[in-house]
């Protein structure tokens, strides 16, 4: 290009969920994922463009067994998804909400360990009421003068899902908000070229129609901050691990998938007139990482942990007797299956209370077979959730059931289907509970918050008022997922080890565990 003319060139990563190596770990099957795989591209990259920004958009250092692994074995060496992030040579990082999910000290250390600065401008240090982890923006300059300003962001539902103690002193402001004040900061004192906006969040309306696709709840404001704040000219968002591209009031956005499977890249022309460049032309597409090779100095350096990983995953743990495979993840949620009475009862042993509340946490959860390893553990349960018990009225559960009822509707043949707002934009199985402890019936015929029948515990009808000890995990004790009814209701007890630790320890108590259901709940149509 002539030296009036240039283009910038943007590549980044969102939700990588842990995933370093191109590897399936419950099946154990290669995949076209993965930090090793990016980082091939990455360097194709840069030998073809004279200026490139590499980013990474938050939900880094969590999702995947090698990370749990290394979190409960290796804390002694650096965090691996760092140190490739680190070799990939990554401009800026923006923290996300999983990146709290082990605990304020794992993400102090990633941060500390990162050769690069990770962006949050509104996650706030409560003593100093500065940014908690790094700068709220960085400038890029480059050598023919552009200057590039990126500012991060990120949801500031966290504290809606996080263990208090994860989160402890930290402020999560309102994510449109602060950005509002730092843009108009950075346009007026930084005069950007070109403004980018890392928001580790994603999009609360249909970005065509502008119809909302979610209850407007503050979690994502993607929307909003694009046409009511002035100055974004590219806006990179996730958390919903969704894959698109588009415009909104002029402003490009683009959100790449999730677990390393894509990365998105985007392309700004600018064009200079009279000593100022001035954006001409942007661009977006996620591309995937289908038949790119690994690189190899990034397998290398995860050769030992990968190694140790693998061994650890296969350990066998306990063994079933039945059956407690998952054929159909909707049967299992329709009728009482024995791996949902299997987590019920882990839960209830953990806690010392009799009534306990899970779901099924993935479609693609195959349960357990006869002989179960850490694979099979950590393919079921890939959330480091702990448990609380809270103390709850009847009134609570019996909310609690009908937000769960809500998963259902009657499909074209009068039969029980799932609610589409559960698959689409984002799929959210896990926002479909089942209880153990009571007895109740969901009956879909019936409208939305009017469907649950009846509701027993010890065999009587539990009333309003009555008050119970519920055993739950602490995204949903602190109302993930809009379950608003066990927001600051009062906490009984913490179980602070994660599921996968329970998992392990009721097997160490009972080695063999017989597959059985105890037919406590229905969900018909009448």
């Amino acid at each position: 290009m002539q030296d009036n003319s240039a283009k910038v060139t943007i590549l980044y990563t969102s939700d990588i969920h842990g995933h370093a190596m191109p590897i399936l770990y419950g099946p154990n099957e290669p995949a076209d994922i993965g930090l090793t795989k990016y980082a091939t591209i990455v360097k194709k990259y840069r030998e073809e463009n004279d200026h490139l920004l590499v980013l990474d958009n938050g939900d880094l250092i969590q999702g995947t067994p090698l990370m749990t692994h290394y979190v409960k074995e290796h804390m002694d060496k650096k965090n691996p998804l760092v140190g490739i992030m680190n070799r990939i040579g990554i401009d800026a990082g923006v923290i996300g909400n999983h990146e709290f999910n082990f605990g304020t000290q794992v993400l102090s250390d990633a941060v500390e360990q990162s050769e690069f600065p990770w962006l949050s401008a509104n996650i706030v240090d409560e003593k100093t009421d500065k940014p908690a982890f790094g700068p709220p923006y960085i400038i890029k300059k480059l050598d023919n003068g552009i200057k590039i300003a990126v500012i991060g962001v990120t949801t500031h539902y966290i504290p809606n899902w996080e263990s208090p103690e994860h989160i402890k002193g930290i402020r999560f402001d309102n994510a449109f908000h602060s950005l509002q004040k730092w843009v108009s900061h950075i346009r007026e004192a930084e005069k950007p070229d070109v403004l980018i906006v890392s928001y580790h969040g994603g999009f609360e309306r249909d970005i065509i129609t502008g119809e909302p696709t979610e209850a407007l709840t503050g979690e994502n404001q993607g929307y909003q901050m694009c046409q009511e704040i002035e100055g974004i000219d590219v806006l990179l968002t996730g958390h919903q691990h969704r894959t698109l591209t588009g415009r909104i009031n002029g402003v490009l956005v683009v959100q790449p998938s999730k677990n390393g499977h894509a990365y998105g890249e985007v392309q700004i022309d600018l064009m200079k007139s009279n000593r100022e460049w001035n954006i001409t032309a942007k661009r977006a597409v996620v591309q995937t990482l289908d038949q790119v090779e690994s690189a190899p100095e990034i397998l290398r350096y995860m050769t030992s942990l990968e190694r140790s990983t693998q061994n650890w995953l296969d350990q066998p743990i306990g063994y079933i007797e039945g059956d407690m495979s998952i054929k159909n993840p909707f049967e299992a949620r329709v009728t009482k299956h024995p791996f949902i009475e299997f987590i019920q009862n882990v839960q209830m042993d953990a806690s010392g209370v009799d009534i306990s509340v899970t779901s099924l946490l993935n479609n693609s959860s195959e349960g357990f077979s006869s002989v179960v390893t850490m694979r099979d553990i950590v393919a079921n349960y890939m959330y480091p959730n702990t448990l609380v018990v809270l103390e709850l009225t009847g009134k609570d559960i019996k909310d609690a059931l009908e937000k769960s009822a809500a998963y259902f509707v009657l499909d074209e043949n009068q039969g029980i289907g799932v609610n589409p707002t559960y698959v689409e934009p984002k799929p959210q199985h896990y926002n479909y509970d089942m209880w153990e402890g009571i007895e109740y019936k969901i009956n879909i015929s019936k409208q939305i918050g009017s469907r649950v029948e009846y509701i027993h515990y010890h065999g009587k009808q539990l009333k309003a008022d009555a008050s119970c000890h519920v055993v739950l995990n602490n995204y949903r004790a602190t109302g993930g997922g809009n379950y608003d009814m066990f927001k600051h209701k009062p906490v009984i007890r913490e179980i602070q080890k994660d599921a996968v630790e329970l998992i392990r320890d009721y097997f160490e108590k009972h080695k063999t565990v017989k597959a059985t259901t105890t037919e406590n709940f229905s969900v018909t149509v009448e």
